[in-house]
């Protein structure tokens, strides 16, 4: 963010405040340590005096986290600027209680220039306190104090007149006030705990702030661990006790197809899985109903995990059909729920349902299956739902857990100030909840329908024999919350299987798969091997059988439809010379397309394919020595190949991955919703190969 201050020169917000420098190295030192806030979650301010070049007088500047943003990974462009002698005017126009939304949109007037990033609910807390720097954060440590029963006394005990306790308030400008009251008139005092909701600290200086909200996170530590009862989830559940390591993860990706589908009645979801210590903890303890009934307290906690989760108490091992049939009827009952729980508090003024299904699903034995609109999404809930089981573990160690009520739940849930978050969100790209497979992506058309997929929202598996050139590819689209590299063998079904296991664990589920994986070798009949013929066969007949299958198992446990994609050729319909085994094996994938449209149609699973030619460029095929041996049967020379076979088309254009992948994408985009058993031909224009 610059500012031009002499009609020339652009200074840098950090240039006109050094303490924005201070502020935003505080922030993200706060910011990525897990036990002090999580993502995304708390605030930190400091304010600062510019020469103010409207007035060229002195002027205080309130720098603060803006709505939305991340601690960890805050920048100075991340952060709302006001005038701070605004804010403080703003009492003059603070219509109550009832009303204190309005104040949100005055922000607007106190803003400094251009004001930097949308200021959050919490900026009048941070401008109203009469102190250079602050804190918000939420610690597990400090909400569990702040979530127990006798958090006011424990508060006391704890911290003396050092950390004074507010009793819970919806964030706000009355909180800001209310806040800014306890620091001016408890000058011994270095912050406050907020019930139900978290820690707020205060200092002259930006080390003294950061020091001071350390302490008191360690102080309450400290005081659970020498306090704490010694089984503050109750007695081990011997039904429930965790599974082996090998075994969770078995039975978790057998399961996350259904839970996947379970969460996505209302909206597709990706899923995340955790089975972490403290997550098995819980969930195979005798408290694991009465607590997650309870829900979760800290607003950043349940705007992401929703107020409680859906608990399995089905035997970890118990049969497959058992568990589907029993999760059922708890989806049923946990809707139903939910929607009376909408009903009993939405005012004629409230947002619409956002949805009834559970975002955490607990399963004793196994693990947390999170949800979210995308990896990062159901990861993060995730992590804010661990954060809820250390509040909980907390506040039952030194008293007895008892959360903010429903009702205040749910004024936060159904916020107007976070639906109007949601609606500033982006639209969705086109493919965004979508979980693709894609076999053969190290390199060429793979590798490109994955760079497509990707870019327009998809999670991808990168699936190849070659394992680097796999995670190669994962890493240029980004981290594991976008893709991951899987080693596989197409003809190895065991390897297959564990493959789709695989995404499953990693994203949920799957959506896509495209059978792309092959391989050619160029020679006449009498020179055709069986190796030859069974290779080519193994790799690509076999192959695509086998990830069909695989997938397909998955694909109607989650009931939520999907699409097959075969990467199939020219060849499967044109017959040229030197090519038997390749063109018969192109053939049959060819003929796999029409059989599994057919059968799969009643699933709403569509089942097409691409018939490429002459991609040359990128292709692990060709400059394997495919694109010798045909260069030498059509007498051009090789680095001229892909030049002859646009020649040879009607639209003389050469045909490179991208042109597939486009393909693939407009299979899947949602743009041809009743289309299924099609072949779409890519080559340039082949009339031989026009299909009839």
């Amino acid at each position: 963010m610059e500012f031009k201050l002499d009609g020339v020169h652009k200074v840098g917000i950090s240039e006109l405040s050094p303490v924005v420098d201070q502020l935003v190295k505080r922030s993200n030192r706060l910011g990525a340590d897990p036990k002090v806030t999580n993502y995304a979650g708390g605030n930190t301010s400091a304010k600062g005096e510019i020469l103010d070049p409207l007035t060229n007088e002195m002027a205080s500047l309130t720098f603060v986290k803006g709505s939305g943003g991340d601690l960890g990974t805050l920048t100075e462009n991340g952060l709302a600027i006001l005038y701070t002698n605004k804010i403080h005017a703003l009492k003059k126009v603070y219509p109550g209680v009832d009303r204190e939304d309005e104040m949100v949109a005055l922000f607007d007037y106190c803003l400094y220039g251009k004001g930097g990033a949308a200021p959050s609910i919490d900026t009048s807390m941070h401008g109203l306190v009469d102190y250079p720097h602050v804190d918000h954060l939420h610690p597990d440590s400090i909400i569990a104090f702040a979530t127990s029963k006798e958090g006011e006394r424990l508060t006391k005990e704890c911290f003396g007149d050092e950390i004074l306790w507010v009793d819970w308030r919806r964030p706000g400008f009355q909180l800001g006030l209310d806040i800014a009251e306890i620091a001016a008139s408890n000058p011994q005092a270095k912050g406050c705990i907020l019930g139900g909701h978290g820690l707020t600290t205060w200092a002259t200086t930006s080390d003294e702030c950061e020091k001071r909200s350390l302490d008191a996170i360690a102080k309450a530590e400290q005081f659970i661990k020498s306090k704490g009862a010694t089984a503050p989830f109750g007695e081990l559940v011997s039904k429930f006790s965790p599974l082996t390591e090998l075994e969770r993860h078995k039975r978790a990706a057998k399961l996350a197809p259904v839970l996947r589908g379970i969460a996505s009645c209302d909206a597709r979801m990706v899923g995340h899985f955790n089975d972490s210590a403290v997550v098995l903890e819980f969930i195979s303890h005798s408290k694991l109903q009465h607590l997650a009934a309870l829900g979760t307290s800290c607003p950043d906690h349940f705007l992401r995990t929703k107020i409680s989760p859906l608990v399995l108490d089905t035997d970890p091992k118990a049969p497959i059909e058992e568990v589907i049939a029993r999760v059922e009827e708890l989806h049923a009952e946990y809707r139903n729920t939910y929607s009376e729980y909408y009903k009993r508090y939405a005012t004629p003024d409230s947002p619409a349902m956002r949805g009834c299904d559970p975002a955490i699903i607990l399963v004793p034995g196994i693990g947390m299956f999170s949800y979210g609109k995308d990896k990062q999404t159901a990861r993060v809930a995730g992590e804010f739902y661990v954060n809820a089981i250390n509040v909980m573990l907390g506040a039952e160690s030194i008293s007895t857990y008892q959360p903010i009520s429903e009702a205040e739940k749910f004024k936060i849930e159904y916020w107007e100030l976070e639906e109007a978050k949601l609606r500033r969100m982006p639209a969705p790209k086109k493919l965004q909840g979508q979980i693709a497979i894609i076999t053969g992506a190290a390199s060429g058309i793979g590798k490109a329908i994955a760079l497509r997929y990707a870019a327009e929202g998809a999670c991808v598996v990168i699936a190849d024999r070659d394992f680097e050139g796999a995670k190669a590819t994962a890493a240029e689209i980004g981290n594991s919350d976008k893709a991951i590299a899987v080693a596989v063998d197409v003809t190895d079904e065991a390897a297959v299987a564990a493959t789709v296991d695989a995404a499953a664990l990693a994203f949920g589920g799957v959506d896509i798969v495209v059978n792309n994986a092959g391989l050619s070798l160029s020679k006449s009949l009498v020179e055709t091997t069986v190796q030859d013929w069974d290779l080519q066969h193994n790799v690509m007949a076999k192959g695509s059988f086998l990830f069909s299958r695989e997938a397909a198992k998955a694909l109607i446990l989650q009931k939520m439809g999907g699409n097959i994609i075969y990467i199939s050729s020219k060849n499967s319909v044109f017959a040229g010379p030197n090519n038997v085994a390749y063109g018969a094996t192109k053939a049959d994938q060819a003929h796999q397309v029409r059989l599994l449209a057919a059968e799969l149609g009643e699933h709403k699973i569509r089942v097409n394919g691409i018939n490429p030619d002459g991609v040359v460029r990128g292709s692990g095929i060709f400059s394997s020595g495919w694109g010798a041996n045909r260069a030498a049967v059509y007498g051009v020379e090789e680095e001229k190949l892909g030049e002859f076979y646009a020649k040879r088309s009607i639209l003389k254009m050469e045909v490179v991955p991208e042109h597939i992948a486009a393909a693939a994408f407009a299979l899947v985009s949602g743009d041809l919703p009743l289309t299924t058993g099609l072949h779409i031909p890519v080559d340039g224009g082949v009339a031989a190969a026009f299909l009839r």
